[in-house]
């Protein structure tokens, strides 16, 4: 993939990942938050079904292949939209978007424990001046309360279906990954919603428009588009770029919703566009022991 491709692919996945918390903010005055969540991955999950049916798109054949599509759904949609939610209810929204994207760092530890992976040592730095850039751009103090348990888990959560999407990815065509992996996160959030909140959902113009826009452009496009990142990059490099999410995310709270943009938010961007300088820069050279623990047989 050529740089400018992955550039333009990369701005658009973060800059929709980081608009819905504005999205999301707006839409939480029509609806619970769970089955908000819930209501958004299940209706996107059944759009890109219908879709991949119609398209016949490939679908898998083993019993195995589709319980790794159920894992992923887990991980990377209840998983993660679960534990941001139960973080929410201890801190604040800043301080859990600064947990959550705090899954690069997690990316490449368990890249490097889990597949071998071996960073150099300015590229460790690249995250750890990343993650600095995102605590400074949403100027969170964090104090230890419960929910920062739930924000790690978040965080954990998503890195590992990072790494399980790069490992298991050429088992599926990305678009019926994208359908079902948010399809089955979806299903198993509505449960959420109805076990640990009281289901609210006021239906009107506006909360319709909110769930569409969540479901179609926050939900198949990013996902789609970064499940495709993933399985074309490498699962730490790709990953870095999500510095990228709560800057984007900050910037239309601003737009949508009024909030105060802060100083903190240019010195933010700078450690942030260091930080992923410095973990991509030569990362294209060959690896033969990356590539022999990515390989996945046919």
């Amino acid at each position: 993939m050529n740089t400018f491709k992955f550039t333009l692919l990369i701005l658009l996945t973060t800059f929709l990942m980081g608009s819905s918390f504005a999205v999301v903010k707006m839409g939480l005055l029509y609806s619970s938050p769970l089955l908000l969540a819930a209501l958004r991955f299940t209706l996107a999950g059944i759009i890109m079904a219908v879709i991949v049916i119609v398209l016949k798109r490939p679908h898998p054949t083993t019993k195995g292949n589709w319980m790794k599509m159920l894992i992923i759904g887990t991980l990377q949609t209840a998983g993660v939209m679960g534990f941001i939610f139960l973080s929410l209810r201890t801190i604040t929204a800043s301080e859990s978007s600064i947990l959550t994207f705090t899954n690069p760092l997690l990316v490449v530890v368990f890249g490097t424990i889990f597949l071998q992976i071996r960073y150099k040592l300015y590229q460790w730095m690249g995250v750890l001046l990343g993650l600095v850039g995102v605590s400074i751009t949403l100027g969170a103090q964090i104090e230890f309360k419960i929910g920062i348990l739930f924000g790690i888990l978040s965080a954990v959560f998503w890195a590992l279906s990072t790494l399980l999407v790069k490992k298991w990815g050429s088992f599926f065509d990305t678009w019926v990954l994208t359908a079902y992996q948010m399809l089955f996160g979806g299903l198993l959030l509505l449960l959420g919603s109805f076990i640990l909140e009281k289901p609210v959902f006021i239906l009107n113009g506006n909360s319709l428009s909110i769930l569409l826009w969540l479901s179609i452009m926050s939900s198949i496009v990013q996902f789609a588009v970064w499940y495709y990142l993933l399985q074309k990059g490498d699962p730490g490099k790709t990953s870095a770029y999500l510095f990228l999410a709560p800057f984007f995310g900050v910037l239309t709270g601003g737009l949508l919703l009024g909030e105060t943009l802060y100083p903190s938010i240019i010195v933010g961007g700078l450690f942030i566009i260091i930080g992923i300088y410095l973990v991509n820069r030569n990362f294209q050279q060959k690896n033969s022991r990356v590539k022999r623990a990515l390989q996945i047989s046919e």
